[in-house]
């Protein structure tokens, strides 16, 4: 029951604020911690439905920025691009740079898959989705941007750390209090790209 009265708020004010899920506010106290969604910057959200964060990303970017969310499943009309694709096609990488016009400013996933009663799978294929957002990623963001993604502790995401910390700056872990406490996520944040290599 503590975990229900602990979760509620969040719901309580997600319903009241219009965000399409309680996942809105861990991107909030994110960005808020981080600094990554600035006014005009542009921002991409590979597995966005139902768009909780892609909301989020419009707010704070304003009316010069622009935002794209790519989902395979469908995902209600929001102020921002949203494209039916899959984040592995490599056609969606091409769409996705034409929508913005420029190089992305960030990319942001949340993405997880479906859970399952098998924690080290579902660990496994939720560091897969985050290399697969590190993939577009790499393509498409500018130099100096910023790539968020979430991980879940347990070892296997150490390959794609080491990637990022080889094209970025600066990497770092963090867990939003909007997470629930007993959960294994946690968030990569990685900032000052530097170029593919």
């Amino acid at each position: 029951m503590a975990v229900a009265s602990a979760e509620r708020p969040y719901v309580a004010e997600a319903q009241r604020l219009g965000y399409r899920s309680r996942a809105a506010f861990k991107l909030i106290e994110l960005d808020d911690r981080f600094r990554l969604l600035r006014p005009g910057r542009r921002v991409v959200d590979p597995g966005c439905a139902p768009g909780g964060w892609t909301q989020v990303a419009v707010d704070r970017v304003g009316a010069g920025g622009a935002v794209v969310g790519i989902d395979i499943a469908q995902t209600a009309p929001v102020a921002a691009v949203i494209l039916h694709c899959d984040i592995h096609d490599p056609d969606g990488t091409s769409a996705i740079t034409t929508a913005l016009g420029d190089p992305a400013d960030v990319v942001l996933s949340d993405m997880a898959p479906s859970a399952t009663a098998m924690p080290r799978p579902t660990h496994l294929r939720i560091v897969a989705l985050a290399e697969a957002a590190f993939s577009v990623a790499s393509e498409i963001l500018r130099p100096g941007g910023a790539f968020v993604a979430k991980v879940f502790h347990g070892g296997a995401e150490g390959a794609l750390l080491a990637q990022l910390k080889r094209v970025f700056a600066e990497v770092r872990h963090a867990k939003p209090p909007a997470s629930r406490a007993e959960s294994a996520e946690t968030y990569v944040i990685a900032k000052g790209f530097r170029g593919r290599r």
